[in-house]
């Protein structure tokens, strides 16, 4: 069947009966995907005056390698598939456009051609192609990660395995989803002198999405890799602290409440965007991508967020001092009167940012 997504149409497989999103017969498509296409258009549009060529390392229906066709770049993708690679060469010609899509294993292509712009967005974890990916970027490396549980910490054994650092299911497990995965792809660019920083991260739909310029240079990667610490948090009381460095030293115990604390890390704790480009993106969403709402509505609550290396949830707060919770507003005002930082997040409806410590706030609302 056809889909339409922006500016182009492509061919993908019908989905059979009783199968799950994003599933057909063949090539892999995934509907749900459209906002995280959406906003790497944008930003492919933000960058285009220093990027030219882009690569869709596991190209499958060949969708990314087509809109970046549509928005000017040299496009070109990687598949194993033979079915995958005829249908998107097909929605290549389909759409009018020029593009080379290779039958190839996307880490042989990735070491031995150099792009602009690379993305990796496979099933599961992106870490098996990282290593190529920043061996091939010039300017920009995008990455999807599906695998949250691991992620999070929820599946701790495979999060260790799979990203070298030790995960926590915490009450802000979006953010350590997020924050083990940057610092994953920070020592891995650093490993070949390469410097990586984040400009903009998200996580949608259960998966985390992040774009990080690279820059070559054993000096700059040393300085991101100063970004890299650990952070001790309380499951009881939710008190939490961070500390940069690549040597763990826990908090034992809770300052706050004397309970025994976990520790993860090595955790990227500098920030996962950069506002001003954010904001760019956001203006450079095209006006018929089909989630542009949605999206810039994303971005702006991200442009505003603070920098800071966790998130609290309202209601988890709120649960734990038995009280009803106030209204959202409210409460960051209260924040702010009391002479504390304090922003939303977009990892949901009663997340939010802050420099104060638990005490502080419940100190600050009450």
């Amino acid at each position: 069947m056809d889909v339409r997504e922006g500016a182009v149409t492509i061919e993908v497989p019908e989905k059979r009966h009783g199968a799950s999103e994003g599933s057909g017969d063949g090539v892999f498509y995934n509907p749900v995907q459209e906002l995280n296409r959406d906003v790497t258009v944008g930003v492919l549009r933000t960058v285009a005056d220093e990027c030219g060529s882009y690569l869709d390392a596991m190209t499958a229906s060949g969708i990314r390698a087509v809109r970046a066709a549509r928005t000017g770049y040299e496009a070109a993708g990687c598949d194993l598939d033979p079915d995958a690679v005829d249908l998107a060469r097909r929605n290549l010609d389909k759409n009018g456009l020029d593009g080379e899509i290779h039958r190839r294993d996307a880490n042989a292509h990735m070491h031995e051609h150099r792009h602009d712009v690379v993305d990796l967005d496979p099933f599961g974890t992106p870490i098996p192609f990282a290593d190529a990916a920043f061996r091939s970027a010039r300017r920009y490396v995008c990455v999807t990660a599906t695998d949250t549980a691991p992620l999070c910490g929820a599946h701790f054994e495979s999060g260790v395995r799979s990203y070298g650092a030790v995960p926590r299911n915490t009450e802000f497990h979006p953010e350590m989803g997020l924050r083990v995965l940057l610092s994953a792809l920070v020592r891995t660019a650093a490993r070949y002198d390469v410097a990586a920083t984040p400009v903009l991260s998200h996580v949608s739909s259960h998966y985390v999405r992040t774009y990080l310029r690279v820059e070559g240079g054993a000096r700059a990667a040393d300085r991101r890799l100063e970004e890299l610490g650990y952070v001790d948090h309380c499951q009881r009381c939710l008190w939490r602290d961070h500390e940069r460095t690549l040597v763990a030293d826990p908090t034992a115990t809770c300052p706050e409440c004397g309970q025994s604390t976990w520790t993860a890390g090595p955790l990227w704790l500098g920030p996962a965007h950069d506002a001003a480009f954010v904001t760019e993106v956001a203006d450079s969403i095209p006006d018929d991508a089909g989630t542009v709402g949605r999206a810039r509505d994303l971005l702006e609550r991200i442009a505003g967020e603070l920098h800071r290396p966790t998130h609290y949830d309202q209601h988890r707060l709120y649960k734990r001092w038995g009280e009803p919770n106030a209204a959202m507003d409210e409460f960051l005002g209260s924040l702010r009167a009391a002479g504390h930082d304090a922003s939303r997040t977009h990892y949901g409806g009663t997340t939010f940012k802050t420099d104060a410590t638990v005490a502080e706030i419940h100190a600050a609302v009450h």
